[in-house]
């Protein structure tokens, strides 16, 4: 008897006695519930080629038919995705200075943790792509796992800003994403601010040729195995 949550493969065939081959269907693997009686398939074959006796299927008024059921174990585990708000420790603040001696490359701030995966933000302050040269990118990148994390993709939702040091008018920008395992995965934009205002000192942006940079990560997924 097949049990209520097994899986099922089945594999049909009916044989060309001519020539020993046989012609098979697979159908897709499904749950098997105890009420179910029968499976199968609408069409094996035209039935104009079963009938051709040239075709071998049918010799001397008999056919062979055959079925194959594969018996599947199903999962003990699944993995369970939570998607945490305002998570613990989500707000980082990474402070350049020097501004105006960086070169043409794009420059990274130490890791932080957030959730069970490290991030970390990395900007090119000669600019990025379609704001190269007049405005200023900032990106989200994802890195590694915490220890004992579940390696897998994970959701990302940042306020990524450029702090104001004189007043409350920061720059800020909202990405959410879904972050690949692999690392340095970069999420962002390229113009968090026009060069040209970044430069105006009257602004508040640049100060004392340093400027701030804060993600604040307003949501992350956080995955564990339970069973199913």
């Amino acid at each position: 008897m097949v049990g209520k949550s097994t899986l099922i493969s089945n594999y049909l065939s009916t044989i060309q006695s001519n020539t020993s081959t046989w012609l098979s269907q697979m159908e897709q693997s499904r749950d098997s519930p105890r009420r179910k009686k029968e499976w199968g398939f609408g069409q094996l074959i035209s039935l104009a080629t079963f009938q051709n006796a040239n075709q071998g299927y049918i010799v001397q008024d008999t056919c062979s038919l055959g079925a194959e059921i594969l018996i599947v174990k199903p999962a003990e585990k699944q993995e369970k995705v939570t998607f945490i708000s305002n998570p613990p420790n989500n707000v980082f603040t990474w402070k350049i200075l020097r501004f105006s001696t960086l070169e043409d490359k794009f420059y990274y701030s130490d890791d932080f943790l957030v959730g069970d995966r490290y991030w970390r933000l990395g900007f090119n302050p000669k600019g990025d792509g379609d704001g190269r040269p007049h405005a200023l990118p900032i990106y989200l990148y994802a890195q590694g796992f915490r220890p004992n994390a579940v390696v897998t993709n994970t959701w990302g939702a940042v306020n990524l800003r450029l702090k104001n040091q004189r007043s409350s008018n920061h720059r800020q920008l909202y990405s959410a994403a879904w972050y690949p395992i692999r690392s340095d995965y970069g999420v962002g934009v390229n113009n968090i601010i026009l060069m040209k205002d970044l430069k105006d000192t009257s602004k508040g942006y640049l100060v004392n040729d340093a400027i701030v940079f804060e993600a604040e990560m307003v949501k992350v997924s956080v995955t564990n195995i339970v069973p199913v």
